[in-house]
C-alpha cells in the first residue's frame, strides 16, 4: 500500500491574513465526513478531528505512522486534499495550534500506554510522583551517565526512572540484560551494573533465554517505532501532561526539564 511521504512538506500559502483556527472539535468528532478523507486514511494517515481553516477549506488533524502530527486541508467539494503545512501572510502555521490540541493528547496517551506495557526495570520508589522512561543498554556509557545524573531525583523519591532494556551496544549486551531481567531483584541488578560500570559492569548470562529474547525484540521494535536510533532514548511528560522526548544524554541545564525541580 502506498503511503504519503512527509519529509517533503507540501506548502499551501494562505492569502488571507488571519490564522483561522479559533475552534477545534474533539478528537473523532467529524461531521459531514468528506469522501477524500477515506482516501487519505487509506494512504496511512489516522484522522482524529476537524478544525477551522481559512480560504473555504476544512482542516483535519491527523497522525502519520501513529507518531507524527500532520494537517490535512480539504477543498469545499470534499474531493481533494492538501497534506502538510499552510501558512498565512505572516508566516504563521495555521494548523499548529489545533494539531497540538487534537493530536498531542491522544498521541501522549497512546505512547504512554505503550511504554507502560513494555518490559522495564524500575529505578526509584513506586510512589514517586514523576515517571521517566528511558531505553537503556547495560553497556551504554551515556546511559550510565544518565543513571548517575538522575541520583538526586531518584534518591529523594521524586522520580522513578523506568529502564526499557535493549541490547544494541555490544555482543554481550543482551546477555547482561538477561542477567538483569532474570535476577530475583532486577532493580538491584541494574543498580549493580551501573555502580560497577567503570570496571565492566555485571557478567551476562551465558545464553539468553527465549523469553528474554522476545522481550528484547519487543523493546527494540518499540524504540525504533518511537524514533530512537540509539540509547538513551528518554520520554517524559511535561507540565501540560504531554509526552516529550530526548535522544541521547540531556545537557545539565536540561535535566530539570526531564526530571522536574530538585
Amino acid at each position: 500500500m502506498n503511503r504519503f511521504h512527509f519529509n517533503a512538506t507540501l506548502l499551501a500559502i494562505a492569502l488571507a491574513g488571519t490564522a483561522g483556527c479559533s475552534h477545534a472539535e474533539e478528537p473523532g468528532e467529524i461531521k459531514d465526513r468528506p469522501a477524500v478523507i477515506d482516501t487519505v486514511e487509506a494512504h496511512g494517515l489516522e484522522v482524529l478531528g476537524e478544525f477551522d481553516a481559512p480560504g473555504g477549506l476544512r482542516g483535519f488533524a491527523s497522525l502519520a505512522g501513529g507518531q507524527q502530527p500532520v494537517a490535512v486541508y480539504v477543498t469545499p467539494d470534499g474531493e481533494h486534499a492538501l497534506v502538510g503545512t499552510m501558512v498565512n501572510t505572516h508566516g504563521v502555521d495555521v494548523g499548529q495550534e489545533p494539531l497540538q490540541r487534537l493530536v498531542a493528547k491522544p498521541m501522549t496517551e497512546r505512547i504512554w500506554s505503550q511504554l507502560e506495557d513494555s518490559t522495564w526495570v524500575a529505578d526509584g520508589h513506586d510512589d514517586a510522583p514523576r515517571v521517566v522512561y528511558t531505553f537503556s543498554d547495560p553497556n551504554c556509557p551515556f546511559c550510565n551517565r544518565l543513571w548517575e545524573a538522575s541520583r538526586p531525583w531518584v534518591d529523594s523519591g521524586k522520580v522513578q526512572v523506568r529502564h526499557i532494556m535493549v541490547g544494541v551496544i555490544k555482543a554481550d549486551s543482551a546477555n547482561k540484560v538477561a542477567q538483569i531481567l532474570t535476577a530475583p531483584s532486577p532493580s538491584e541488578m541494574l543498580t549493580r551494573n551501573e555502580q560497577n560500570y567503570a570496571s565492566g559492569g555485571i557478567e551476562g548470562l551465558p545464553t539468553v533465554p527465549a523469553e528474554v529474547a522476545g522481550q528484547l525484540d519487543a523493546n527494540h521494535r518499540l524504540m525504533r517505532e518511537l524514533g530512537f536510533q540509539g540509547t538513551p532514548g528518554i520520554l517524559f511528560q511535561d507540565e501540560n501532561g504531554l509526552v516529550q522526548r530526548r535522544s541521547g544524554l540531556p545537557a545539565p541545564d536540561d535535566m530539570p526539564n526531564v526530571f522536574g525541580p530538585r
